[in-house]
């Protein structure tokens, strides 16, 4: 698509966005491209969005792509108004269909214990044993753990550097366990012939490649199966525990806002209702007047 390429330049280099983001802004571009068919950029109508709106719905696409994509548009246009000369942005003041609110699983204090101890002394299962104990103890996104280099660690001090979305970074603890499990698998990593492409990457592949988010996804899938789980685990789910578990011992928000990263409060006060939700189970079983016996 014209202009596309100097928008993704505009993105990495202007706006600071991670080489993941801007792939998602050129996927989302490139969905408006196909259902263009004929129509060209400066001639688009907040009709002709309504009617894309209209055809992604029928699609399944859930709201939240849906809503993804739009915001997508919505700066592309921005950005042909401000360099390219355009007139209208025809996204503005369209929203995507809206849908149910559901909250994040989350997974019990036991269950998340019983999963991450992995046991074995082979290279996979020391790896995954690391890979998911930093999962759980440092909240993590999968994007996030899988780009770790070793300097990114601080044995002393208990913590890692992470980068998160937007390039922006942020430190945060990681467990006993999890440094544990880390300084384990070192080990088996130094005896890999590392790639050179990746040199520091902490998780790696047996053929020293840097570990991709796919090859995580399905060890997760996998151990949940070993470890006896019926979740449909992913790793999410463990980003997810790792804020309800903490926010129930400590009730403090602004705390777990800050090891996630999220910009705005208002994300991380989802887990406020995971949290009331624990609250209810327990005054549902202790209360004498609760509910109908």
């Amino acid at each position: 698509m014209q202009y596309l390429a100097s928008y993704l330049q505009h993105l990495s280099f202007e706006r600071g966005l991670s080489a993941l983001t801007c792939q998602n802004y050129a996927r989302d571009i490139q969905l408006l491209q196909s259902l263009l068919e004929n129509t060209s950029l400066n001639n688009i109508q907040p009709t002709q969005i309504r009617r894309f709106i209209a055809i992604l719905h029928s699609r399944n696409l859930s709201s939240k792509t849906i809503a993804r994509a739009l915001s997508a548009w919505r700066g592309f246009f921005d950005y042909l108004i401000h360099h390219q000369g355009f007139t209208q942005n025809p996204v503005l003041g369209l929203r995507a269909p809206k849908a149910a609110k559901t909250l994040p699983q989350a997974l019990s204090t036991d269950q998340a214990v019983q999963f991450v101890s992995i046991q074995g002394d082979g290279m996979l299962e020391v790896r995954d044993h690391a890979i998911l104990e930093l999962f759980y103890s440092s909240g993590l996104r999968l994007s996030e753990l899988v780009n770790l280099d070793m300097t990114q660690l601080d044995f002393t001090e208990g913590t890692v550097m992470v980068t998160g979305k937007g390039n922006k970074t942020r430190i945060v603890p990681m467990g006993s366990h999890a440094m544990e499990a880390i300084h384990k698998w070192l080990q088996h990593r130094s005896l890999i012939k590392i790639a050179d492409t990746n040199p520091n990457a902490l998780f790696v592949t047996q053929q020293g490649k840097r570990i991709t988010p796919r090859a995580v996804q399905y060890r997760v899938k996998q151990w949940s199966i070993k470890q006896g789980l019926n979740t449909n685990m992913h790793p999410h789910l463990l980003r997810h525990s790792f804020a309800t578990h903490v926010l129930q011992s400590s009730g403090d928000l602004r705390a777990v806002q800050e090891m996630l990263g999220h910009a705005n409060i208002s994300t991380t006060q989802v887990y406020t209702h995971l949290d009331f939700q624990h609250l209810a189970k327990i005054y549902d079983n202790a209360h004498p007047r609760a509910k109908k016996k």
